[in-house]
This record gives C-alpha cells, sequence and structure tokens, in this order.
C-alpha cells in the first residue's frame, strides 16, 4: 500500500489494524464481510496476526476471515495455532487455479477439505492465456496490466512455450465439447470439489455474461481425463504464474550451509 514503504505492509497487529480502519473509512461501511491477509509474512508470526483478527471480528468489525496464496503447511500452522492460542481460525483461501495452474490440487486443495475452508480460486483463465489469445505465430499485444508482468506471455520462455503448445491441445478438446475454449477453462476451475467459488475477471459485460454461462457446464469424466493427459493433476506449466515463492528460496544462505 505504500510502495517501498515497509511500515505499510505486512501481517503485523500495528499494520492490520490501521489497514482495516482505512479500508473500513474508503468503503463508507462499519464492517467488512470477509477480510483475507494476502501472502504469508515471513516477518510476523501467524499468532500475531490471528490474535488482531480475531480481535477485529469480536469487535464486530470483520465477520470473517480468510488468506490468499497461503501454501499448505502454513495453513496448517494456522489452524494449529488458532485451535491452541484461542483465537479465530481462517475461513477461506484464495489460491490460483487453472488448467494451467495445478499444482493446489497436491495439497493446499486437500488441506482446505481437511479444514473445512472454503476456496475461493483467482485467474481461471491465467491472464488470458485460456481464451485462447496467445498461440504460437500470433504477435502478442500486451495491454498496461499485463506487461507489468511481461515474462509471463514471452513465448520464448520454455513453460510459455508449453503453456502455447497446450493451448492448441485444449482448443481441439473444446472444439469436440462442442464449447469455448474460455467455457473449458472455466468449468474447469469449478469442477474440483474443493473449490468453493471462482473468481471471475472480465473488463466488460458482454465478457461477463459470457463468462457467467460457463456456470452451466458440466464436464463430464471424458473431458477431464483429457484435459489430465494434456495437464497432469497437481503440475503447474509456469512456476511464475503461482504468484508467490517461499523466502527460504529467494536468499542462497538461507538454503546453503556454511561454505569455505
Amino acid at each position: 500500500m505504500g510502495d517501498d514503504d515497509p511500515n505499510r505492509r505486512g501481517n503485523s497487529r500495528r499494520w492490520l489494524t490501521r489497514a482495516v480502519e482505512d479500508s473500513l473509512r474508503r468503503l463508507g461501511t462499519d464492517r467488512i464481510d470477509l477480510y483475507q491477509v494476502h501472502r504469508p509474512d515471513p516477518a510476523t508470526d501467524i499468532d500475531e496476526t490471528l490474535s488482531v483478527l480475531s480481535d477485529l471480528v469480536r469487535a464486530g468489525k470483520i465477520m470473517a476471515i480468510g488468506t490468499s496464496d497461503f501454501p499448505a503447511e502454513q495453513l496448517v500452522e494456522a489452524q494449529w495455532a488458532a485451535d491452541r492460542r484461542g483465537h479465530i481460525p481462517f475461513r477461506t483461501e484464495q489460491p490460483p487455479y487453472s488448467l494451467f495452474v495445478r499444482g493446489i490440487e497436491a495439497d493446499v486443495l486437500p488441506t482446505a477439505q481437511k479444514y473445512g475452508l472454503g476456496v475461493l480460486t483467482w485467474s481461471p483463465l491465467n491472464s488470458g492465456w485460456l481464451t485462447g489469445r496467445f498461440r504460437h505465430g500470433e504477435p502478442v499485444e500486451l495491454d498496461a496490466f499485463r506487461r507489468v508482468v511481461a515474462h509471463k506471455f514471452d513465448l520464448e520462455l520454455p513453460g510459455n512455450r508449453r503453456k502455447a503448445e497446450a493451448v492448441e491441445e485444449l482448443l481441439a478438446v473444446a472444439r469436440e465439447a462442442g464449447v469455448s475454449l474460455t467455457h473449458l477453462a472455466l468449468a474447469f476451475a469449478a469442477t474440483h470439489p474443493a473449490v468453493t467459488s471462482v473468481i471471475l475477471g472480465p473488463r466488460t459485460v458482454d465478457q461477463l455474461t459470457d463468462q457467467l454461462a460457463a456456470s452451466e457446464l458440466l464436464l463430464d469424466d471424458g473431458i477431464l481425463d483429457r484435459i489430465d493427459a494434456i495437464v497432469p493433476p497437481g503440475v503447474t506449466l509456469n512456476p511464475s504464474d503461482t504468484d508467490y515463492a517461499s523466502p527460504a528460496l529467494a536468499a542462497a544462505a538461507r538454503r546453503r550451509g556454511p561454505t569455505g
């Protein structure tokens, strides 16, 4: 919220208290129905985060709390902390999930099911890849938003080349099923039994109308098996699409013992 200001970010008691008050003022309301922590904060213990969020719930300023982009092990730690410390537990998790980003099937989704968390998945169209907009041999025109993450659309990178190849295979599956690739992708994201809701990202009313129509589509086992053959369960074709990397991998000193 404050560019490079370290005092305007994170999951500490001080910042969350201020951020909630700021949100209530901007929204012109006296309560927030669901307040989600956006990514883990390695500088703040989860006990502190849950403590302040529980206080805000008990004060009536928040109705329910959740997380976004939390790995499975931190979801488990949060549930443990809430149980042992008497805090209100997280009720939701908001992870990326699509035909191209299936990593959460291996851990986050089973964990959410175990603890009864609602799962609100985002980017079901993988930033437009699953509309068929980005294909081999066609010019790639990026809008202002996509230029910020241009590496996700560079067809010279291996992960993106694999996505372009998969687009062609999935287009064939969609044609044979008599649906658009967009509808196939949205229906897939909603099919997993752990998924509660799929967050859409339309830019126009026409796009919204089209995407909402996918809610009526049910994919049978034959289609799902063909999808699994193209992108296997638990696989993310481009690791940068997960949007969260463990800080343990960021600095070499955190993953290497003493040298010399």
